[in-house]
């Protein structure tokens, strides 16, 4: 092509440079190995899958999560960046016996030499997470919710999840976990795929978010007519059981799918033999009863919301009040705990259109008239003493982080490109995505330092992993070598030595 509208052009190279585009991405294997995540993979999954390990077919996902690929298919261009791939095959090499390492090299013929498993194969490996028995037990009805019972390879994923965390907690502990549980669509076209609440088919899978360590502790994949607070005391004891040692409190927080009230007395009974009394704030539904106590509170117990900019109160517009209040759902014994209820109001101002009355138009959120002034009417319901304003707050962070928690699934990792029409494979994608979520956050965690803590994946991709490098053999050391100058190469430094510490190792 001449050089004459566009001013330079493109030249394959005439032989393999040992390049890699992905310079940053080799310190997660570092994190990995020390964090005994390779073990816990060996330990709780034994799939026979085609002279490919569990270790290398799993590793190969995550890090193709965190390396931005979205579909089972981007694998190929994990395996065509040579560079990574010579320093893949160097760390698996170095885990392996000199027996093992020929045994692994005799699988392929010289001229076709793989260093991470093929889409094909890769398919036909997480067919081993579906169970079509479970399948089988599915009604016609797309109305009654199912949920199908995890095989023991799904179940491998959640134990290997909970290994990274106990580890997490070991080098950075936390007496206080703060449960933030809440469920997300993720749209998709799959024709088995059900139709959600919002009239799209997706799943929703119900997310447990330890804030306290920036983590998915428990995630439970769905179809996408089940509710989202459909047996959600049964998947809370499910997330307690995988909290780790040390661990001595929980507070649990949740939007309206939460408000059952055998989950509620759960909590505020201590029926949970390891935590006791669990602390909660959850959205509750307004009803008519609630509208009535609304009704009943007198002007003077409304107080404002304010939010907090650099040290100065801004008034929001909104007010609460603490409110007399006890639903007819938990009335029927003297024994049922009975709550707090905050409501919080917001003025609505004038909503009338020429044409259309206040009272022809519907609104996706609960209102009220009182006095002639339309409100947005909004509910909590709490066992949690102190200031009402602070609990409301306390409880708003839940929907921020969970919100972009969700983003992150979706968007920065592989959660929002499902593979397969099968359910158990279409989890086995969510449960590897959540695992090289949780390996990110520990690496921001333990390695990158605070700083790095509110990053999201496009930046850590943009400043950490997607580096270039020159991968250099010399005198039986493999070396990635940065461009002179570059800022990273500190930071890569400062990361292995962090990780090296954690392992007990002097770096350097």
């Amino acid at each position: 092509m001449s050089q004459g509208i566009l001013p330079f052009k493109y030249e394959e190279e005439k032989k393999d440079t040992g390049m890699t585009a992905l310079a940053g991405l080799p310190i997660y294997l570092d994190l990995a190995s020390v964090m005994g995540v390779h073990e816990s993979i060996a330990k709780h999954l034994h799939i026979k899958h085609q002279g490919w390990t569990d270790k290398q077919t799993l590793m190969s996902l995550i890090l193709l999560n965190l390396a931005g690929g979205d579909c089972v298919n981007d694998l190929v261009k994990l395996e065509n960046d040579t560079g990574f791939c010579e320093v893949l095959r160097r760390v698996e090499q170095g885990e392996l016996k000199r027996r093992d390492r020929r045994e692994q090299d005799r699988r392929w013929r010289k001229e076709h030499v793989r260093t991470v498993p093929s889409p094909s194969s890769v398919f036909r490996y997480l067919s081993a997470f579906h169970d079509a028995a479970q399948e089988a037990l599915r009604t016609e009805s797309d109305i009654k919710a199912f949920i199908p019972v995890p095989n023991e390879n799904l179940k491998g994923l959640s134990r290997i999840n909970a290994d990274m965390i106990s580890y997490l907690q070991c080098r950075h502990p936390q007496k206080i976990a703060t449960l933030d549980q809440d469920a997300t669509l993720a749209a998709t076209n799959k024709h088995s795929a059900l139709y959600s609440y919002k009239k799209f088919k997706a799943y929703q899978p119900l997310n447990t978010w330890w804030a306290e360590q920036d983590l998915v502790l428990h995630t439970e994949f769905r179809d996408g007519n089940v509710p989202a607070g459909y047996e959600q005391l049964r998947v809370l004891k499910e997330a307690l059981a995988m909290l780790p040692e040390g661990v001595e409190k929980v507070r649990l927080r949740s939007d309206t799918a939460g408000y059952q009230h055998d989950l509620l007395r759960y909590c505020q009974k201590g029926e949970n033999t390891r935590f006791g009394r669990i602390e909660f704030a959850i959205g509750c539904d307004v009803t008519q009863e609630f509208k009535k106590a609304v009704l009943e509170t007198d002007d003077k117990d409304w107080l404002p919301v304010y939010n907090d900019f650099s040290g100065m109160k801004v008034k929001t517009g909104q007010e609460w009040a603490e409110i007399c209040f006890v639903p007819s759902a938990i009335t029927h014994s003297k024994n049922d705990p009975v709550y707090r209820y905050l409501a919080i109001r917001e003025s609505m101002g004038s909503m009338d259109l020429p044409g259309m009355e206040s009272s022809q138009q519907s609104f996706p959120f609960p209102t009220m008239l009182v006095r002639s002034q339309q409100y947005k009417i909004f509910g909590m319901v709490t066992n949690m003493k102190g200031d009402g304003e602070e609990l409301i707050h306390w409880h708003r962070k839940r929907a921020g982080k969970s919100e972009e928690a969700h983003s992150v699934m979706k968007e920065d990792l592989a959660g929002g490109q499902l593979p397969s029409n099968d359910f158990g494979e279409n989890a086995a994608w969510w449960w590897i995505m959540i695992l090289a979520m949780n390996l990110n956050s520990s690496m921001k965690r333990l390695a990158l330092g605070e700083t790095w803590i509110t990053k999201r994946m496009k930046a850590i991709r943009f400043s950490f992993i997607n580096i270039p490098g020159r991968i250099i053999k010399r005198s039986g050391e493999l070396i990635i070598r940065i461009v002179k100058g570059h800022p990273t190469i500190d930071m890569f430094l400062d990361a292995r030595s962090r990780i090296l510490a954690l392992a007990g190792v002097p770096f350097g």
